[in-house]
């Protein structure tokens, strides 16, 4: 798949003029066959139901988009293969987050599914030795593709509790991943990383606070696979192994702090992690003040704050990369204690 940035580019535009486009049609067809979320939980911010499906409208876009780019530039049983193995998995469990939003679904069904998921990804990398960075050690590489994929897919999950907080997020981790994979060479996850971008900004525009519809779990499990699989699948092709590991976690910093400080938060109170509550990230933010489309962009803002250090720590020859990532890390952990002590719940 030889793109120049500029077919790169066109490719992004076009996904995001294609998910632009599903969205008010996915959001109709919610509204007539009553697939909303209603605002009738306490954790629940919204005034008035918000249709679902948005994130069918972007697991159709980035798949439409992603095959098409394969079958103009290179159709090659191999490269299709290699497409398949990130999409197929996030297709099959954004069907189970779409079952979720209409039916509703137990945390541990969903648990198993993802981490059947994160077998059949780690059995396809480390056989066909398309891993961005091995151990040395198959058990190792293994475990730790495996909980990669579990947890991020979750974090995704987790982090979508504002509007346009995860789908700008997650354009924001999608444009850093794009320009680190482009920098080193790696068309394949530059081509999905640039069409989860469009996507992601697509769906953004209707999305945005007040959102008119919402991914729901459909496009957060869907987009929390792409991302773990693009991001365990980039080769940073720097000297140091920890340098290396440290590009993902930069990349991931945001969505990772959200679930960190909810999981902390939730244990202290002995509440279980996977018990819906207002106290994410994004409800603390506005718990100090900041309205809907403030802490947005806070959290956006955030992550291109990682992002830069992650870009700068794989594709920039500078003496200050290994400390901007120390400085990175300190950062993450103040960040962590600040969120931990903000109040959890209203009262």
């Amino acid at each position: 798949m030889g793109f120049s940035l500029s077919q790169f580019l066109i490719l992004g535009l076009a996904t995001f003029a294609l998910v632009g486009g599903l969205t008010p049609v996915m959001r109709k067809i919610a509204l007539k066959i009553g697939a909303v979320d209603r605002p009738n939980l306490e954790r629940k911010t919204q005034k008035e139901p918000v249709p679902y499906l948005g994130g069918v409208a972007i697991a159709i876009g980035i798949t439409v988009a992603s095959f098409a780019a394969l079958l103009y530039s290179d159709s090659s049983a191999e490269t299709f293969n290699r497409a398949l193995s990130v999409l197929l998995p996030a297709i099959l469990i954004s069907a189970m987050g779409l079952y979720d939003d209409l039916r509703g679904l137990e945390p541990w069904p969903r648990l198993v599914a993802q981490t059947i998921a994160g077998i059949a990804v780690a059995v396809y990398l480390i056989q066909n030795e398309t891993l961005g960075q091995a151990f040395g050690n198959q058990i190792v590489d293994y475990v730790v593709t495996i909980i990669w994929v579990v947890g991020i897919c979750n974090s995704i999950n987790f982090f979508d509790n504002l509007d346009g907080g995860a789908s700008g997020t997650v354009a924001v981790i999608s444009i850093f991943l794009f320009a680190i994979a482009f920098n080193q060479g790696q068309s394949l996850v530059s081509a999905l990383a640039v069409v989860t971008a469009g996507a992601t900004l697509g769906f953004l525009i209707w999305n945005k606070s007040p959102a008119k519809i919402y991914m729901g779990d459909a496009g957060a499990l869907f987009l929390g696979i792409i991302i773990a699989v693009l991001t365990i699948r980039l080769d940073p092709e720097v000297s140091s192994l920890s340098r290396s590991l440290s590009i993902p976690l930069l990349l991931m910093a945001v969505p990772i702090l959200d679930t960190t400080t909810v999981v902390i938060s939730r244990l202290s109170r002995g509440i279980s992690p996977f018990t819906g509550g207002r106290d994410h990230l994004s409800h603390r933010l506005m718990r100090k003040g900041l309205g809907r489309r403030s802490t947005a962009y806070v959290l956006w803002g955030m992550a291109a704050l990682f992002g830069v250090v992650a870009y700068l720590a794989c594709c920039v020859t500078t003496s200050l990369a290994v400390p901007a990532i120390y400085l990175a890390a300190a950062i993450w952990l103040v960040l962590l204690v600040t969120f931990l002590r903000i109040p959890a719940t209203d009262t």
